[in-house]
C-alpha cells in the first residue's frame, strides 16, 4: 500500500463493475485509494456474502472482506467521487452518459475504461463541463463464481493525461495495474481494437485462448482480420500505435508461421492464465448481447467512411449474432477459416 502521508487522493467511483470494474476498483482499493462500486444486483450479492478475491495469471491473490467494499446498484455513489471510471457494456455508454448529466460537478473527471472507439465522444456528448477521458485496458479478467475475479493474460492501462490520474498513478502502480499517460489515445484504442478482433474468434471456437492460439487455422483467421483491418486503415489515413513488441507488419507472418515456429517466436502472446477466455465468451456463456458492433463492427463502419469494404469482418459479426441467438460456438479453426476465406 502506497503512504497516503500528507496527500488528498482523488476519491474513485466504479461505474458499471462487471469483471473489468471489479477487479480495476478491487486492485486500486487494496492499494489505499477511496474506491466505490456501482453495479449490478447480481455481482453486489456475490460481493456481500462472499467479499472479493482478486488473482491474476502470475499468481497474485488480494482479498478484500465484505464488510470494507462500498458497493450499490444505484447512482449514490458518483456524488462523491472525483474520478469516474465507467466500465459498462459499450451499448449501455449512452445510458451512462445520460445518467451522469447534471448529477457531478465540472471538476468530476469521467474515464471510459471501454472496449470500442467512441465511447468517450458518447460520453462527452453528455458531459460538456467534465475531462472525459480516453482509457484501454489490455488483459482480460474472467468472473470465477463467489466473488473471484481473474485476469488471465498480462497488460497494462492507458488513458488520456490529467493531473487526477496523475495523482493516482503511484496507486495503479501498486496494485500492479501500470497506468500509461499518453497523448495518443486514438491510434491506442485502433492498436488493440485490432488485438481485440480475436476476441469474436475464442468466443465462437469455445475453448481457451491458449488453445486457441495454439492452432494455426484460428491464428490464420485472425490474419485475414487483421490485414483486413489495416487496409481499411490506410484508407482512413489512421496509423495504429505500436503497443507490441513486434511491428503490426511482421505479426500476420508470426501468427500464420507453424504452431512449433509460432510457440518459439511468440512466447509471451502463449504465457497466458490456460483457463483464460475472452469477454465475448464469457457474455455468450451468460446469455448476454456481445460487443461485437463495439469491435468487428468498428472496423465495417470505418471501411463505410473510408469508401472501403471489410466482408470479412461481416461475416465474424453474423456468425456471433448466430451465437447470440443459440448457434453454433464450436468453430474448428479450419471451419473458420473457410467461412472467412468464402467471405473475402
Amino acid at each position: 500500500m502506497v503512504s497516503q502521508k500528507n496527500k488528498v487522493l482523488p476519491k474513485v467511483c466504479i461505474y458499471g463493475a462487471g469483471s473489468i470494474g471489479v477487479y480495476v476498483g478491487g486492485r486500486l482499493q487494496a492499494a489505499g485509494v477511496d474506491v466505490s462500486f456501482i453495479g449490478r444486483r447480481r455481482i453486489a450479492e456475490q460481493l456481500a456474502a462472499h467479499g472479493l478475491r482478486l488473482t491474476d495469471w502470475q499468481g497474485a491473490d488480494v482479498q478484500l472482506p465484505a464488510k470494507a467494499i462500498q458497493f450499490a446498484t444505484d447512482d449514490a455513489a458518483i456524488s462523491s467521487a472525483d474520478v469516474i471510471i465507467v466500465t459498462v457494456k459499450s451499448a449501455a455508454t449512452d445510458e451512462v452518459g445520460r445518467a451522469l448529466a447534471g448529477r457531478i460537478k465540472a471538476d468530476v473527471v469521467v474515464v471510459s475504461l471501454q472496449n470500442g472507439i467512441g465511447n468517450a465522444r458518447t460520453l462527452a456528448k453528455h458531459l460538456p463541463d467534465n475531462p472525459v477521458l480516453t482509457a484501454m485496458i489490455s488483459f482480460n479478467v474472467l468472473q470465477r463464481g463467489d466473488g473471484h475475479f481473474h485476469a488471465g493474460t498480462e497488460g497494462e492501462l492507458m488513458s488520456d493525461p490529467h493531473p487526477q490520474l496523475e495523482a493516482l498513478l503511484p496507486y495503479f502502480q501498486a496494485g500492479d495495474l501500470p497506468m500509461e499517460l499518453r497523448a495518443d489515445m486514438h491510434e491506442v484504442q485502433w492498436a488493440k481494437l485490432l488485438m481485440n478482433l480475436n476476441n469474436a474468434l475464442n468466443a465462437l471456437s469455445g475453448i481457451p485462448l491458449h488453445d486457441e492460439l495454439s492452432q494455426r487455422d484460428y491464428r490464420r483467421c485472425l490474419v485475414i482480420l487483421i490485414q483486413e483491418t489495416l487496409t481499411v486503415l490506410k484508407h482512413s489515413n489512421i496509423r495504429p500505435a505500436r503497443l507490441m513488441p513486434v511491428p503490426m507488419h511482421v505479426l500476420p507472418w508470426i501468427l500464420k508461421s507453424p504452431d512449433w515456429l509460432f510457440a518459439r517466436l511468440a512466447k509471451q502472446m502463449l504465457a497466458i492464465d490456460p483457463l483464460a477466455r475472452s469477454s465475448m465468451w464469457e457474455d455468450l456463456e451468460a446469455g448476454r448481447v456481445t460487443e461485437i458492433d463495439w469491435i468487428n463492427g468498428e472496423v465495417v463502419r470505418q471501411a463505410e467512411k473510408a469508401g472501403a469494404t471489410a466482408p470479412a469482418n461481416q461475416r465474424v459479426i453474423a456468425l456471433i449474432r448466430a451465437a447470440e441467438r443459440g448457434g453454433k460456438r464450436d468453430w474448428s479453426g479450419s471451419e473458420l477459416l473457410r467461412e472467412l476465406k468464402e467471405a473475402v
